[in-house]
């Protein structure tokens, strides 16, 4: 299958170096007192109320969220703000909405009017949306941080650390050798499988919304999970996602780039026999059989003969008639 890469992959694997900069934020941090961490007004109601005990730093901002490290009794875990609408600026919000469940006809109708009452709900099933996918997936056995749950708006799941206990990184910030990328990418393929078994595709998975655990690779970020089989761009997504994790893998594992698990999984999907346990191989042949044009100009012709022959002879039916 050698040539037959994706032009988007290649394009991909090209713009996207093998093992950006990393900031060691978490040593940084370090030697800088609590005491000058501002806490965010959603994260000091959860001090109030009880569910964490302190925030001790943030740990990233991004367009959708920004997530701080907090003290919850003796464990460290993270805790996800969501940024208000008027923040953000995920722009195509729509596309990954659409076959997505909601609660009530009342909500659903506000939501379709986009009033006020009705974006307010859709803020807060977009939300939603990411804490019911991990509880899903975790249950299903998907690599995702454990949550630990949804407090006035705010997510707190487990810090995903490495091997000596500072946060993770992100698979687009460490450096592979060719065996470890194939053993990664045999590991995040079989979550995506396992998130299609359970009818949800991430919808925006890259290298850097993977994290890198002390055993293994670790999937993040959900707010725009996409319906399997409820939404139009499912297939896309889809590929997407693998073709994504498969260019930059690929960098360090040039064998991967002629893989087409995405592919075969979707057909699998589609036919009703994925399952948890099914083994991919990662072969797919496309439907390359050419358009006879000639047979179908033929055809053409053929039946507008036909119309006019019957269309000839009604007319002479009716002259006969007259």
């Amino acid at each position: 299958m050698a040539g037959r890469f994706p032009y988007h992959r290649q394009q991909y694997a090209r713009l996207i170096p093998p093992g950006r900069p990393t900031f060691d934020a978490d040593r940084t941090a370090t030697r800088i007192h609590r005491d000058t961490v501002k806490t965010p007004q959603q994260l000091q109601v959860l001090i109030d109320d009880g569910v964490i005990d302190e925030v001790l730093r943030p740990l990233k901002s991004g367009k959708e969220a920004a997530v701080y490290v907090v003290r919850s009794g003796d464990e460290v875990r993270c805790a996800k703000v969501y940024k208000d609408m008027a923040q953000r600026s995920f722009q195509q919000r729509v596309q990954y909405q659409e076959g997505r469940k909601v609660r009530g006809s009342r909500e659903a109708r506000a939501i379709g009017k986009a009033s006020n009452y009705g974006r307010k709900q859709a803020e807060a099933a977009w939300k939603n949306t990411e804490v019911d996918a991990l509880y899903q997936l975790r249950d299903a056995g998907v690599r995702v941080p454990e949550p630990h749950g949804y407090f006035h708006g705010v997510l707190v799941m487990e810090l995903v650390t490495d091997a000596e206990g500072y946060s993770a990184s992100r698979l687009g910030e460490v450096e592979l050798d060719a065996e470890q990328a194939s053993a990664f990418h045999a590991v995040l393929v079989q979550q995506v499988k396992l998130m299609l078994c359970c009818g949800l595709i991430h919808g925006d998975l890259s290298p850097y919304n993977v994290l890198v655990g002390p055993d293994g690779p670790v999937v993040i970020d959900f707010p725009q999970v996409v319906s399997a089989g409820g939404n139009n761009a499912a297939r896309t997504m889809l590929l997407r996602d693998v073709n994504n994790l498969t260019a930059y893998l690929g960098r360090s594992a040039p064998a991967l780039l002629d893989t087409w698990y995405g592919e075969e999984m979707w057909e699998l999907f589609q036919a009703g026999e994925l399952l948890p346990d099914t083994v991919l191989r990662g072969e797919y042949t496309p439907d390359e059989r050419a358009v006879d044009l000639d047979s179908v100009r033929e055809a053409i012709n053929d039946a507008r003969e036909e119309a006019l022959i019957r269309q000839q002879g009604r007319e002479a039916a009716a002259e006969f008639d007259d």
